[in-house]
């Protein structure tokens, strides 16, 4: 599959202790984005950040904070992405969800090539 023009970008930021049905949060995103067919989607860890709450959530082991900053990055087509929304109103209690419109430069669908 050949993707290229303009696109959407999702970009879900939450605490890495986030669970949904008992499972890491961003594991569960990844998990429906493939099940939807989402062209891509990546899991960044941070090291530091705050959002609503003002706690600071620290991925050094000093801090008080086990809770570091967690952001999913998921980029298809507008068509998909809605579909993806309500969803993730399901999925994040507590986070943010920005959307942007971004220029996709390529994509290529290997064939053959699946994760396990």
């Amino acid at each position: 599959m050949k993707l290229e023009g303009r696109a959407r970008m999702l970009r879900i930021h939450f605490g890495e202790n986030d669970k949904f049905e008992n499972r890491p949060l961003y594991r569960a995103i990844i998990e429906k984005c493939k099940e939807l067919d989402i062209a891509g989607a990546t899991v960044l860890r941070g090291i530091e950040g705050y959002g609503a709450s003002t706690l600071i959530r620290r991925s050094h082991h000093l801090s008080f904070s086990h809770d570091a900053p967690v952001m999913v990055s998921v980029i298809d087509s507008e068509e998909k992405i809605q579909k993806l929304l309500p969803i993730l109103d399901r999925m994040v209690d507590e986070g943010l969800i920005a959307m942007s419109e971004v220029e996709v430069i390529k994509y290529v669908h290997q064939q053959g090539v699946r994760s396990v």
